[in-house]
């Protein structure tokens, strides 16, 4: 049940919504700004997997006649709407810890606080873990990038846990804010990786570069019976991956045999990288047969 795209998110917002709720209460009992920080990125995180489950739904719809190529960008487009919500929290943390500073606030009932962000702590690593691994089956890089997201809350909490406890036994309330500032860094470099990963979807970037040597891989396999490739070109758009190259075929293949060459290859690419739409024009060879490799009763020489 939670080991689908759909599931996992409706996990997720179940846990959030718990936690969120806790911190707050807990925050306004303390008086603490690092842990209202804290329920201010959760909630942030709650409102980021709601566009998340949005984005699945609408990216798994199949292609149609006004999206030919599907719905895939819309993931892209729902992790940028989570980096944006990411970097607007790390702001208002920061001012939030710069007027605390200025003013000084003395934190209460620490104890209920240090109890709050373990819970915190513990809930997070296990939601996380699970979401990076149902993203790394399904491929999604939206819930990816809520896994990612929920990771950084369990280093942010883990750091405003040992800041109460270090006030519960020193006295000293100017750790508080400090914490929410560094928990603030944490947000904004988590809000970087997110963009910077998911804005490569919207621009057409290649595929990782280990992704590309398995397609080559695939046709090299078979440079016994075809002459070269060229013009390989990949782009990805959520899970789904768009793969075209132009394949060199002898001159005297039959149009049945190159058509079963590019059946066979679209096959192998798509087994080895899942998600894959595999376009491929065939060209025929230019019969310069000093650089060729296959055996073909065009080459210079034979009968």
């Amino acid at each position: 049940m939670f080991s689908t795209r759909s599931g996992v998110a409706r996990l997720s917002i179940a846990v959030v919504i718990g936690l969120v709720a806790l911190k707050v209460v807990v925050a306004i009992m303390t008086g603490s700004i690092s842990i209202l920080a804290q329920a201010a990125d959760s909630f942030l995180d709650l409102f980021a997997i709601l566009v998340t489950f949005l984005a699945i739904v609408v990216a798994a719809r199949p292609a149609d006649e006004e999206h030919p190529f599907g719905h895939g960008k819309v993931e892209n487009i729902a992790a940028i709407i989570q980096a944006l919500l990411i970097f607007t929290a790390g702001g208002l943390i920061i001012y939030s810890a710069i007027r605390r500073i200025i003013a000084g606030t003395a934190i209460e009932l620490t104890e209920a606080g240090i109890g709050v962000m373990l819970v915190s702590v513990i809930v997070s690593i296990f939601l996380s873990r699970h979401l990076l691994k149902v993203s790394r089956i399904t491929d999604s890089i939206a819930l990816e990038a809520s896994a990612r997201n929920i990771a950084a809350d369990v280093y942010s909490a883990a750091g405003v846990l040992i800041g109460l406890v270090a006030i519960r036994f020193t006295g000293l309330s100017i750790l508080d804010p400090i914490i929410a500032l560094a928990v603030a860094l944490l947000i904004l470099k988590a809000g970087y990786n997110v963009t910077r990963k998911s804005f490569g979807g919207l621009v057409d970037a290649s595929l990782p570069k280990a992704e590309e040597t398995e397609i080559k891989s695939c046709i090299m396999e078979h440079y016994s019976e075809l002459v070269s490739f060229h013009k390989l070109r990949t782009r990805k758009a959520g899970s789904q991956r768009y793969i075209d190259l132009h394949l060199v075929m002898p001159k005297n293949a039959s149009l049945e045999k190159a058509h079963r060459m590019c059946d066979h290859l679209e096959q192998d690419i798509e087994n080895r990288l899942h998600h894959a739409s595999v376009t491929i024009h065939v060209e025929p060879c230019s019969i310069e047969c000093e650089q060729c490799q296959i055996s073909c009763s065009l080459r210079k020489g034979n009968p």
